[in-house]
């Protein structure tokens, strides 16, 4: 890339604690003990990509608060260049629980009221020389819901020139006035990015399709250059304009996942930075999110890419 003080990967979005309860199978009323993390989709992607090698970069914010300061320490702590995570000083850094029934349910309570710091990233505070130099730009769906972080997350698509931009188009209903709302903003991303990612129900706000196939053609018809769309139990579909791949899911013994997808994230990014096939891509980022699932914590559980490749060499991911 041209500017060689740019990360590897810059993510934009959330950022926040997750205090998850240490007890599985009980209901929030009922636990007695729980542990802080750091979480956020975003976040964790970042943490993600920097387990596996990588230079990467944060966009957010934080509040004033202890909370806020535990996040930049361990951002730094765990690899990630927490130089564009600003202080807040006007909101609290938000928390998130979570209750954790494996194999398949772990509802999310987010405190985020009025609003988090990560959605008042303001565009005069972009280093717009990381924006167009990062080999990758990695942003969510939620950094569209509301303004400033609508128009800067739109700035930040339109200074793109080169590289790979990655949208995730993490529909959360719960940060919208309205689904059609998030329809249009989804439209607009589109238009910028190379590469997007997204689960079936996902897909069906951004373009209207849940059918895989039909659904990554409508993203590819939107401009994007890869369509990655998530199946749950039937794998994941990659398809560009001249491949198409499915991979089976990685099997494991689900203890949480709430942090396979941001798992994911990261290895989708070691993938094309390494320059490798779709298929393999695939079946990296698929046990990167299945070892996650196994464990309780999500950004400190990511993995290292020796634990992946193990698990490849001995034939596993087919």
């Amino acid at each position: 890339m041209s500017n060689a003080s740019a990360p590897e990967v810059l993510a934009m979005g959330r950022l926040g604690v997750d205090i998850y309860p240490l007890q599985t199978g009980v209901g929030l009323a009922s636990v007695d003990t729980f542990g802080k993390f750091l979480g956020g989709s975003a976040a964790n992607v970042a943490v993600a990509a920097a387990r596996l090698g990588h230079d990467v970069r944060l966009v957010s914010r934080v509040g004033d608060d202890p909370f806020g300061r535990y996040l930049l320490d361990e951002l730094a702590r765990l690899g990630v260049d927490n130089r564009d995570v600003r202080v807040d000083e006007s909101l609290k850094t938000p928390v998130t629980f979570c209750e954790v029934f494996p194999p398949d349910d772990f509802p999310l309570y987010f405190y985020r009221d009025p609003k988090a710091p990560d959605l008042n990233i303001a565009e005069a505070e972009l280093d717009l020389n990381a924006v167009r130099g990062a080999e990758i730009l990695w942003l969510t769906a939620t950094g569209l819901s509301v303004e400033p972080s609508r128009s800067t997350h739109h700035a930040a698509l339109a200074a793109r020139t080169q590289g790979r931009t990655i949208f995730d188009l993490d529909y959360r209903p719960m940060f919208w006035s309205d689904r059609g709302e998030a329809h249009t903003e989804m439209e607009r991303a589109l238009a910028h990015a190379t590469v997007a990612v997204g689960n079936r129900e996902e897909c069906d706000v951004a373009v209207g399709e849940t059918d895989p196939q039909r659904a990554a053609d409508a993203l590819l018809d939107r401009g994007v250059e890869l369509a990655i769309v998530k199946q749950g139990p039937e794998g994941v579909l990659a398809k560009t304009r001249e491949e198409s791949v499915v991979v089976p899911p990685y099997p494991v013994d689900v203890v949480n996942g709430l942090g396979a997808g941001d798992a994911f994230g990261g290895a989708l990014c070691h993938g094309l930075l390494q320059g490798w096939d779709l298929e393999r891509i695939l079946r990296f980022a698929n046990i990167s999110g299945a070892i996650v699932a196994s464990r309780l914590e999500c950004s400190t559980a990511m993995p290292t890419s020796a634990e992946v490749e193990q698990i490849l060499a001995a034939g596993g991911g087919r």
